[in-house]
Formats: C-alpha cells, structure tokens, sequence
C-alpha cells in the first residue's frame, strides 16, 4: 500500500475526518472504481460530506466533468508525474455526432462545482497545435489546486469562472499562447510557467469591469524553451483584464515591453497590468511600455493572498 494512500485512510479514521469520505479509482479494479469519471458521477448532489477520490498511477484517458451541484470533491493523486489525466480535444473538433467543439468543451476536464481542490495530479491536453485545448477547465468557486501540472499548448488553463476565486500552489504550467487565461479571480503562488516554442503571450485575462483582481501571481518563475524576447507577459482578452505580478522571476523570454494591449487602443486605458519587484534578465522595468504599471509598496499590500480571495482562506485546512 502507498504511503499516500495509507495516510488517507488513517486520516478518515480520526474523529476529525469522521465526515469524510474516501474513495480509490485503480485502473487495475483493485480500488472502488476503474475510471475517473465513475468516482466523480457517484458524488451526490448537494454533496455537503467532504469527498476525497484517490488515485492511483496511471494515464487516465478521459472526458472528464464534474456537474455544478457536485460540491467538496478533492481529488489525490498517488504520484504527480505517473497520474496523470489526459485527452486530446480541441476547438473545432467535430464529434462523430455534434457539432464542431468550442474552446470550453475541448477541455480534458471540466469542472463546474464549488469548493474543489486537487493534488499531485497532472492534467493534459495532447491535442498539439491543431487548435485550443484545454487540459483544465474550472467555473466554481473556492477552486484549490496544490502540487498539480498542467501540459498543453494553447489555452492550457482555463480559469473561466465569471469571478470565481481559484489558488494554485507550487503548480507547473506550460502552453504556447495565452495558455492561462479567463475571468476568474486566480492567484498563482510559488508557481512554474513554462513558454513552449510557437507561442507570443503568456495570459489573457477576460476580468469583469465590477471585479477588482484578476490574474495574480506571486513568487512565481516564468522561463521555458522559447527564443529570447518572444513572449509578452500578457494581453486584454476583454477590455477591464487584470493581471499583476509580485516578486516574480522572469528570464529573458519575456519582451522588454512586457504587456501588449491586442491592437485595441482603449485597452491602454481599461486594462490593468502591473509589477512589483519583478527579477531576473526578463525584468526590464524602464522598457516596459508606459501604460503598465510599477506598484510602489504601498501598492503591492493590496495584493496579497488574504486580500485577493476575500473571505476564503485556501490553506484553512492544511
């Protein structure tokens, strides 16, 4: 037996954990399900007991959903490079019976309730550069991701929820353009973004104009493969897109320009792009175009991870 599943189990067993419920998907049928998406069809609606699904290593392919009322699903991996959970859609893609899939529906995974989290666990998108695919695709709130990798190319990490909060922790993203992107409330801490050769932009954040953070990172570290000053940081999908970087690390990847506001002249004004404290050869503040911005401290404060995520407290149960 795994570590990892042996401390899971002695974990439901304490008084604390009592409530919690702890399943194991296993390729091999040694576990309670042989696939991801049975473990996820058989969390009740309006769950309200915490569920935690293990999994054990494995290439898992599959098209997987969790439904909006589908609520407090954890899932564990056993290994983070042997558990992994792929598939190969992409925008325009026509299934032997529908229509030609949009960029949402491409998505290896997508998940629609509240309060889920993962760990260990690598989600994948092998569709190449055929067209967007998203190997994560997340709408509900109070989203948690910790110890995750996320491979794709375009359009890798989807925050799509319309203001919902999501924290990423010590994760790994890689893509070519706009490989996060969406209109969630995201804040990446002590993360890795790796650029893939073929891409121009980082993220595309789609923030509404009545949220007031978008896309956060802190203490994150953007290199990868690409050529020297071939990647802008980020761009307006949508006018009032937010994104801003604390105490990053940048190498020389990243254009001395930075931001690039997609051809649209009122973007300058709408947007909101900002840095504080950014380091390495791809940190060329006085290059940096003149409607970004660079926070003084006093400015920064207002970013931190309390004040970002209002009344959720991601780490509240570590």
């Amino acid at each position: 037996m795994s570590k990892v599943l042996l401390f899971l189990l002695l974990l439901t067993s304490l008084s604390g954990w009592a409530q919690t419920k702890t399943v194991v998907v296993a390729q091999d049928g040694s576990g309670n399900f042989r696939t991801v998406q049975a473990a996820l069809d058989a969390v009740p609606l309006n769950n309200k007991t915490p569920i935690v699904i293990f999994i054990r290593k494995g290439i898992y392919k599959e098209k997987l959903n969790l439904a909006k009322k589908q609520t407090f699903v954890k899932l564990m991996g056993e290994d983070l490079n042997t558990t992994i959970l792929t598939y190969d859609d992409y925008n325009g893609r026509t299934p032997a019976n529908g229509e030609p899939l949009g960029t949402s529906e491409a998505s290896t995974f997508r998940v629609f309730g509240n309060d889920f989290s993962a760990e260990n666990i690598t989600f994948e998108n092998t569709a190449g550069t055929v067209g967007q695919g998203p190997a994560m695709w997340v709408y509900g709130d109070r989203a948690k991701f910790v110890n995750c990798r996320f491979l794709g190319f375009r359009d890798t990490l989807y925050v799509y929820g319309y203001g919902s909060r999501q924290y990423y922790k010590n994760c790994y993203i890689e893509g070519t353009t706009d490989y996060i992107l969406g209109s969630s409330t995201a804040f990446f801490e002590e993360c890795t973004l790796f650029c893939k050769t073929g891409g121009t932009v980082i993220i595309a954040a789609s923030t509404p104009d009545t949220i007031r953070y978008g896309i956060v990172m802190q203490r994150c570290k953007i290199g990868g493969e690409a050529p020297a000053e071939s990647y802008f940081i980020a761009r307006p999908w949508k006018p009032f897109g937010k994104t801003v970087l604390l105490n990053c690390e940048l190498s020389n990847i990243i254009k001395p320009k930075g931001w690039d506001h997609w051809g649209k002249e009122s973007n300058k004004q709408d947007a909101f792009f900002a840095e504080f404290k950014s380091t390495g050869d791809g940190a060329a503040p006085k290059a940096r175009i003149l409607w970004s911005r660079q926070l003084s401290p006093q400015q920064a404060a207002f970013y931190t991870r309390e004040t970002v995520l209002g009344n959720w407290n991601p780490l509240a149960t570590d």
